[in-house]
């Protein structure tokens, strides 16, 4: 059939996503809806973390690795995340592009998925993060701003809690965990 009608797989799938969480959130409400997403994004940050790190040759990603992998994977999805600021407890991203784009718009629980990949990648490799949603475009601001912190107690503990191998060092900057 040869019509002019804006769907390919990427439409598709976006719209697929942003159905599947209207429906949760109509069913289960929103924190439920958020809560079944973040299993998906925890399945998926741990399956993309491990892409990285065969990539990259390492066990462990840096804190300077992590940044710029949440890039990266953000990049290759349509989205345009970048590094405002990065220190030893945080990393701050600001967004321009959602890689749901419009299908997002009203569907806070489809940010629980980037919450989650990043929360998971950050704390799998520094040991902790507390993912923080500050601005989305889903609740409609112009753009996002997601500040991963990196040590407990560090940040304002409104997001969510990520928690990584028990193994580290303790007490060691950028490794997202403090002394006991």
């Amino acid at each position: 059939m040869d019509v002019e009608i804006s769907l390919d797989r990427d439409v598709f799938l976006r719209t697929l996503v942003r159905e599947l969480a209207t429906s949760l959130k109509s069913v289960i409400g929103l924190e439920e809806a958020s809560g079944y997403i973040s299993l998906v994004g925890q399945a998926v940050g741990t399956e993309i973390d491990e892409m990285y790190l065969k990539a990259l040759g390492v066990d462990r990603l840096s804190s300077e690795q992590v940044s710029e992998a949440l890039v990266d994977l953000k990049r290759r999805i349509k989205g345009d995340f970048y590094v405002i600021e990065q220190d030893d407890t945080k990393i701050v991203l600001g967004n321009r592009a959602c890689p749901f784009a419009e299908k997002v718009l009203g569907r806070e629980s489809m940010c629980t998925m980037t919450s989650n990949v990043f929360g998971t990648i950050a704390a799998r490799n520094l040991g902790y993060a507390d993912v923080e949603l500050q601005e989305t475009i889903a609740r409609g601001d112009a753009g996002c701003r997601v500040v991963v912190h990196l040590v407990p107690g560090a940040g304002p503990q409104s997001g969510r809690e990520y928690f990584g191998d028990a193994e580290l060092p303790v007490g060691v900057p950028g490794t997202g965990t403090v002394p006991a």
